[in-house]
């Protein structure tokens, strides 16, 4: 079996199991709409105040989100020992971490596309015009959330304080990904020229090209620990 057919079938089996129990997903997205309108609340943006504050409550809001999606992405293999099981099988073990990475991503993904509307209603910020670069912005940033977030959602599993480990360990390595996706979401708001948003756009790439292909590379061990 081919290393793409191997993803995409470890990708289906989570992609099933969460339509089965929706668990994750409908966690995430209570929890980030929960905090949308805490946000609100809390600070009572004027328009003028309202461009300056979205990205922050945009990115601050998916890090929080993502966490609870992390945390329980090896839950079900640690419970019914599925990932001995899944070592056992003649294929790279890395693929396992690939196939956590793409699932993990999607159910990111799916919390962005119902989060950044509400946001940008509740805040009074129109996106119409910054769709396409808005887009490309937060799936940067999402592959390297779930890069960092998935490999230490591995170290973390077996643990009984994961809730509270994995944003001790995720949240400082995964600080340039919120600092450059905070500043390149409100550079894109903002109208300003490509060349200042860009800087923000290539650290984003630079960092999930690293940590997916290290965490690729060291999966292997952190699953024998």
């Amino acid at each position: 079996m081919s290393a793409l057919a191997v993803v995409r079938q470890l990708l289906w089996k989570d992609l099933l199991l969460e339509l089965r129990t929706r668990e994750i997903l409908t966690a995430m997205t209570v929890f980030a709409m929960l905090v949308a309108v805490v946000f609100n609340f809390a600070f009572s943006p004027s328009p003028q105040d309202a461009l300056r504050l979205l990205p922050g409550m945009l990115w601050v809001t998916l890090a929080f989100a993502s966490t609870l999606g992390l945390s329980r992405s090896f839950v079900l293999e640690r419970d019914q020992q599925c990932l001995e099981a899944l070592r056992l099988f003649p294929f790279d073990p890395g693929l396992i971490y690939a196939g956590k990475l793409l699932s993990n991503l999607l159910a990111l993904l799916a919390v962005e596309i119902l989060l950044l509307p509400a946001l940008a209603v509740i805040a009074g910020v129109p996106l119409l015009g910054h769709i396409g670069a808005l887009a490309a912005v937060l799936l940067l940033g999402s592959v390297g959330l779930v890069a960092v977030g998935t490999l230490f959602s591995a170290m973390s599993v077996n643990t009984r304080i994961r809730e509270v480990l994995l944003p001790v360990l995720l949240f400082p390595l995964a600080a340039p990904v919120l600092i450059s996706g905070v500043r390149s979401t409100l550079g894109i708001l903002a109208g300003r020229p490509w060349a200042d948003v860009l800087p923000g756009v290539r650290l984003l790439v630079a960092f999930d090209v690293i940590f997916v292909v290290v965490g690729y590379l060291i999966f292997e061990y952190v699953v024998e620990e």
